[in-house]
């Protein structure tokens, strides 16, 4: 399989698992305490099968940095968190940094 669509599905179940932390209410909340583990479970398992393909830093950037503008995206849409200059910049710096990591450097797969 395509260590990219599995690196994809890790950093899906991370994002759930971070939703399900925010809606577990300090882990008062049984059924989203739940989604914290699975989410996360799931997510150290897909990604321990993408480290048997791609170098280790690329694959722990592009999961942290797509982890993160993921979450961002979840905050501003699901919890009306909102963003202000300086952090819409950062966030595209990030997916900036995910682009060069993967698509312009040599290191990575492509």
């Amino acid at each position: 399989m395509n260590p990219y669509a599995i690196l994809t599905g890790a950093i899906l179940s991370e994002l759930l698992g971070t939703t399900a932390l925010k809606l577990s209410e300090g882990f008062s909340r049984p059924l989203p305490s739940l989604g914290v583990l699975v989410g996360y479970g799931l997510a150290f398992y897909l990604l321990s099968l993408t480290l048997e393909e791609l170098p280790v830093g690329i694959v722990y950037a592009t999961w942290a940095a797509l982890g993160i503008v993921g979450i961002v995206s979840v905050g501003v849409v699901a919890f009306d968190e909102r963003l202000d200059g300086a952090a819409v910049i950062g966030v595209g710096l990030i997916l900036a940094g995910v682009y060069c990591l993967n698509i312009v450097s040599d290191v990575s797969a492509h």
